[in-house]
């Protein structure tokens, strides 16, 4: 395989972005949910299968419907900055798999990540219980640079890790845990 990068000027056009795509033959792409309304918009349909990862700001359900219904498979990704980008991932089911209670999970987490659900005594919520998110792990970032006091704000020891100087993640996002284990 191989990476393609748009540069601005195509990934701000949606004309020249949708001609990149299938002129480079894409079967995987990465982009906001600004970004595939945009293509969605101008008429963009796929012209062969393709996987396709939404992140960077929250995915409508009616956006991620639509680019289903393209038959794509579509990925919903959740993660700030300060833990290198992603923490979960959720691939949007199909028809047969929908959810009826309204709720659109940010998934669970990815390789090297722990997601906790927290009360503000830093104990885990029970399911279906909401709490704030924090995120541990290998992609968490050491704080902000030249920035003592937000760090300190922001990353607390993991109390839940046998690993000396684990650390969290403090999102300040409110979810819950559903009972088959998505957030």
């Amino acid at each position: 395989g191989k990476v393609i990068v748009a540069d601005r000027a195509t990934a701000l056009d949606p004309q020249k972005l949708a001609k990149a795509i299938e002129s480079e033959g894409a079967t995987f792409m990465q982009a906001t949910p600004a970004t595939w309304r945009m293509l969605l918009d101008v008429g963009w349909r796929p012209a062969r299968p393709m996987r396709i990862a939404s992140g960077g700001e929250a995915l409508p359900g009616e956006l991620a419907w639509r680019l289903r219904d393209l038959g794509l498979e579509v990925w919903n990704l959740y993660g700030p900055t300060e833990t290198t980008i992603w923490s979960a991932a959720r691939r949007v089911p199909g028809p047969d798999e929908i959810s009826r209670d309204g709720i659109d999970p940010i998934g669970r987490p990815i390789d090297n990540t722990q997601l906790y659900v927290l009360d503000s005594h830093f104990s885990p919520q029970p399911v279906r219980i909401p709490g704030e998110l924090y995120i541990g792990g290998e992609g968490l970032a050491r704080g902000y640079l030249n920035r003592p006091g937000l760090t300190a704000e922001r990353y607390c020891p993991d109390p839940f890790s046998e690993q000396p100087g684990a650390r969290l993640y403090r999102t300040g996002d409110l979810v819950r845990r559903l009972p088959h284990g998505d957030i």
